[in-house]
Order: structure tokens, then C-alpha cells, then sequence
């Protein structure tokens, strides 16, 4: 089973590991790709602060984040477990499942997405950064496109076989795009939210609900040790996990199962 995750735009501070090791970090077939992203944000960090926070997305408040960035190469590192904070993180509660029995499991199963690196897993030390898979970066363009390019071959090889629960937002999904075979056993999670009234029953869609719910459910399988193998074996599971979930078959060739996890008040 693999787990795609998105990164978090909350980063912890800082870290007390050794400076950045592109070579260190999980899927080194990418390692040219991520060194053409290093020097195309430092290049960027490097010109005016104006034109980098409006590439970035940045406010003037948050111009420690440009200054951040420019720092990277020689800045210290923690591991991806930690770095990445936010809702979603404090639901899945990464270092806790890299401390014991669950380690193995979690440290092959869960891939995390990123603007800057790619994918990474949760022991891959990581300075802090920022930057959006959603960002245009000159010269390479919108981050999405450039690593789905160097990803998709990549990915496909290594989802061969598994079960892929794909816990990413769009802006993250943009990256890898599961097709023929892997589609076909990949399913995207959505999460809504059911209340009642009287006789009419409304569900609706809670961002913030659902990256907590995302995080919960990740965590579950993982510390239970689950190993469902298809999308109705995952359904099952969390089901008798206390994660009520419907599946819905693909809508077209090359689309995943949409795997609905109902929350109820």
C-alpha cells in the first residue's frame, strides 16, 4: 500500500540536522530535477524580494520565508516526519508511527509530495522552505507539469502491484496523475461531512474537516498494520476501522475509485 500524501504549508522552524543532501533523499532518479529546482529558487530568492514573494505568493509579512529560502543549502535539516505540520500531520502523527513496530510500514508506504523536492519520505532530512507545487517558477515553469514529467515513469514503476490510497490535494495531484493498471487500483479519498434534519439528510464537503480526517485515517491503517490490496478491501477496512467509507468506480478510462469517508453530527 502506498500513500500519497500532500506537504503542509506550516513548517516546523528549523531543525538541528546536518546542511541539505539532495543525494540523501528517497527517489534519487530525481536528484537532477530537484538540484534544477534548488538553483531556480535561489536564483529567484537571490534577484529583488518584490518579484520573489509575487512569485511565491508571498505577503510583505512574509518575507522571512524568501529569506528563508535563500538559505537552504547551508541551512539545518529534520526529517520530513517533523518538518510538516498543520491538520493534517497532527492527525497522522508521523514520528510516533516511525518509533516502534509501525516504522517499517511507515517509512515505505507513505510518500509526501512537494513544490521544491518532488517526493520525499518521512526520514528524508529537509531543511525548512517554502514553496507551492502551485507556483510558475522561471525558468522551469508550473511545478506541476515539470515534475509530473520526471515523476510519472517513476511512480507508476513503484506503485506496481500496490494499493494506492491518494490523500493529495489538487494542487498536489497535478504531479502524478495514476493511469492504466495503477489507476485501476488507486482511489482518491474524499471527505464529507453528514448532518440530519428531522427526514432530510445533507452532506457537505469541510476542508479543514478533511485534512484532519485524511491525517486520522492514514494513521489508522498504518498503526493497525492494515494491508488491504484492492479499493473494496480498503473500503472494508476502514469501515471496521470506525472510518465509515463508500467507493464509487471510475467515471472514465484512467480515472481512480473515489473512496467517500463520511463523517456524521
Amino acid at each position: 500500500m502506498l500513500i500519497l500524501l500532500p506537504p503542509s504549508e506550516g513548517k516546523a522552524s528549523g531543525g538541528d540536522g546536518p546542511p541539505l543532501d539532495l543525494g540523501a533523499l528517497s527517489l534519487p532518479e530525481v536528484t537532477s530535477a530537484r538540484q534544477a529546482v534548488l538553483d531556480a529558487l535561489d536564483a529567484l530568492c537571490s534577484g529583488p524580494d518584490e518579484a520573489a514573494r509575487t512569485v511565491l505568493g508571498l505577503s510583505p509579512g512574509q518575507q522571512d520565508a524568501v529569506e528563508r529560502d535563500r538559505a537552504l543549502r547551508d541551512a539545518p535539516t529534520l526529517p520530513a516526519a517533523g518538518l510538516y505540520t498543520g491538520v493534517l500531520y497532527d492527525h497522522l502523527r508521523l514520528p510516533a508511527l516511525l518509533d516502534g513496530a509501525t516504522a517499517a510500514a511507515a517509512a515505505s508506504s507513505v510518500l509526501i509530495f512537494s513544490g521544491l523536492w518532488g517526493v520525499v519520505g518521512p526520514t528524508d532530512p529537509l531543511p525548512p522552505y517554502r514553496l507551492s507545487m502551485g507556483v510558475r517558477l522561471p525558468p522551469l515553469g508550473p511545478l506541476g507539469a515539470f515534475w509530473r514529467g520526471h515523476l510519472t515513469d517513476l511512480l507508476s514503476k513503484r506503485a506496481d502491484g500496490e494499493l494506492v490510497v491518494d490523500c493529495r490535494s489538487a494542487t498536489y495531484a497535478a504531479a502524478f496523475k495514476p493511469a492504466g493498471a495503477v489507476a485501476e487500483r488507486t482511489v482518491s479519498v474524499r471527505v464529507v461531512r453528514e448532518t440530519t434534519d428531522g427526514a432530510t439528510v445533507r452532506r457537505t464537503v469541510v476542508s479543514h474537516m478533511a485534512k484532519a480526517t485524511r491525517g486520522a485515517m492514514a494513521h489508522t491503517l498504518l498503526a493497525t498494520g492494515a494491508s488491504p490490496t484492492t479499493p473494496a478491501e480498503l473500503a472494508e477496512a476502514l469501515k471496521d476501522l470506525g472510518h465509515p467509507a463508500e467507493l464509487t468506480p471510475p467515471t472514465a478510462r484512467n480515472r481512480p475509485y473515489t473512496l467517500t469517508v463520511v463523517e456524521r453530527s
